[in-house]
């Protein structure tokens, strides 16, 4: 009986067993660099922030357009939805339910607004996996640093013709940023 039971063990072995999820590429700046001609994109996913003394989790869509950044964070079935819209100087946080509040100095207000700073403007580049090009930057093997922060892509996706993120990390010493990138719309065509 010990024999038999010893078996099946053996057997159910492989059915237990993880299989690793390949990357479907590698980051290469190079590779990107059309995406900087990119006139509109948006994504679905989900985020993870840390700093020092606070954590928090949520689902994010992110619209980008030549005139516009439209950012919607959200909770469990869009619970508790947080509509950050940056346009040129002017950022608007809505919280729903009449709760808006503005305010011509953009940076300033979302870090004070999300409790750590997080530099949005920069990050608007970092989420296609390009640097800023505007400020200098140095290549890592996973990515690159900038201003400070640490952009790495631990997975990529095949979106269209080419790769975008699907797992990335933007980090300093006080915050790390995790995000998981679940669908590309690139000038309208989606990815997935």
């Amino acid at each position: 009986m010990g024999l038999l039971i010893g078996m099946c063990l053996i057997l159910l072995l492989p059915a237990c067993s993880v299989t690793p999820v390949e990357s479907n590429g590698r980051y290469s700046k190079t590779a990107m660099e059309h995406l900087y001609d990119l006139e509109s994109w948006s994504f679905e996913g989900r985020l993870a922030l840390t700093g020092q003394s606070d954590s928090w989790s949520a689902n994010i869509a992110w619209e980008h357009s030549p005139e516009s950044e439209k950012i919607k964070l959200s909770g469990p079935l869009g619970q508790g939805a947080t509509v950050i819209l940056l346009k040129g100087n002017v950022v608007t946080i809505d919280r729903g339910g009449n709760d808006v509040q503005t305010s011509t100095r953009p940076e300033e207000f979302i870090n004070q607004q999300l409790g750590m700073f997080v530099p949005v403007r920069s990050l608007r580049y970092w989420v296609v996996g390009l640097p800023e090009p505007s400020l200098s930057y140095k290549n890592t093997d996973s990515g690159f640093s900038q201003e400070g922060w640490l952009s790495e892509y631990k997975q990529m996706q095949p979106v269209n013709d080419g790769v975008l993120p699907l797992k990335m990390m933007v980090m300093n010493k006080q915050v790390k940023l995790k995000l998981i990138i679940d669908h590309w719309i690139l000038n309208g065509a989606k990815s997935n």
